[in-house]
């Protein structure tokens, strides 16, 4: 495998002139970038003159992750050509949350096939329930293909969210790349580092996604009383208290909000709440939150070859972002720090995270977690 990193940025442009010389069907280009910038096409441009043979992906994000560093209204782009590794691209129109098994299950039908190791899945983040997507996904797939990857993010603003389709951004859309190949080797690391605190309650009604009531009571009513004066700034202040949900005997998830509404007082969450399940607020200490990273990232780590260069994608959450603030830089740093020695780290801040809690465990989404997936080539 040959890597390079690059970073897009007004108005210095390129960190460094695009690796013309590594287009072809091997390469994958990934870049992660502000949501704002898809309103301005010559960097988008730039990347499609440069690898017209390759295969493009990447999505809007609340914060880009180049090496040890976070950056805001920046491209974080890896171009990395494999030797030995085949690529190939799948996407499908998302119209709402309802769609979203069906896409997964979409997906599955256009990357399946002799060779797949490793799904790495990227999705329109607000017109999506995650869960369901992960499920279309694994249910239609082999059970030992790794799905890893992220829901597009628009730093605290929830409003406009884009997958790279045809090397331009486009909205209403889930992208995936699969990776084909003996020689391949994957890595995936996933950690929280969240506290509970507050009493554990009953979901006593939700449909999907759509949290109505907890112990019988209005969700939004009781998730208000314990934010306080944090309340009036929802939905973006969920992200620093998110719940942890489990239904009857299934592995507990973290879960944050995406929407609300006042007149049903539900909450609308990034995937599923069971119904009869249970729920708890949690939050957040910063120094576990980094040295969750780091495990996350030892953990993948392991499973690549070590001798071998390799490609290392970061996807963490944005209420993350919100409660390191300053020290950020840091969960970047970490990562890179745990990351194998001939590497290239690149990553993004996102609606949701996608990747097994272990490895050999189904993939599920995840929301307020440091996730790592690391490729390299045997």
């Amino acid at each position: 495998m040959h890597l390079q990193t690059v970073t897009y940025g007004a108005p210095a442009g390129w960190s460094a002139p695009l690796p013309v010389d590594q287009n072809g069907s091997r390469t994958l280009v990934l870049a992660f970038a502000a949501a704002g910038l898809a309103d301005d096409d010559a960097p988008f441009q730039a990347l499609r003159d440069a690898f017209p043979g390759s295969l493009l992906a990447g999505c809007s994000t609340a914060g880009e992750i180049a090496g040890a560093q976070v950056h805001d209204d920046s491209f974080s782009v890896a171009i990395a050509r494999f030797e030995h590794t085949d690529l190939r691209r799948a996407c499908t129109v998302i119209d709402s949350p309802d769609d979203s098994l069906a896409a997964g299950a979409r997906l599955a039908a256009q990357l399946g096939g002799d060779g797949l190791r490793a799904v790495f899945v990227l999705s329109d983040g607000l017109r999506v329930n995650g869960s369901l997507l992960v499920e279309g996904l694994t249910r239609h797939l082999p059970a030992d293909v790794v799905v890893t990857g992220g829901l597009a993010g628009d730093g605290s603003r929830f409003q406009r969210t884009w997958v790279l389709q045809g090397g331009a951004p486009k909205t209403h859309v889930v992208c995936a790349v699969g990776f084909y190949g003996e020689r391949l080797r994957i890595g995936v690391g996933c950690e929280g580092g969240w506290s509970h605190f507050g009493p554990e309650r009953r979901i006593t009604r939700s449909q999907g996604n759509v949290l109505f009531e907890l112990d019988g009571k209005p969700a939004l009513d009781l998730y208000k009383t314990y934010l306080g004066e944090r309340a009036a700034g929802l939905p973006g202040t969920a992200l620093l208290f998110p719940l942890s949900v489990a239904g009857e005997g299934q592995e507990t998830l973290v879960r944050t909000i995406l929407a609300i509404d006042e007149k049903r007082k539900s909450m609308t969450f990034a995937g599923d709440l069971p119904a009869g399940g249970s729920a708890r607020l949690m939050r957040a200490n910063t120094d576990k939150l980094i040295d969750s990273a780091g495990q996350a990232a030892r953990t993948a780590s392991a499973g690549a070859d070590l001798g071998a260069e390799a490609l290392v994608i970061s996807v963490s959450c944005v209420g993350r972002r919100l409660v390191l603030g300053e020290r950020t830089d840091e969960e970047a740093e970490t990562v890179a720090a745990a990351a194998p020695e001939r590497s290239a780290h690149v990553g993004f801040y996102s609606y949701g995270e996608i990747s097994p809690s272990a490895r050999g465990n189904a993939s599920q989404l995840h929301n307020q977690t440091m996730t790592v997936t690391v490729f390299s080539e045997a």
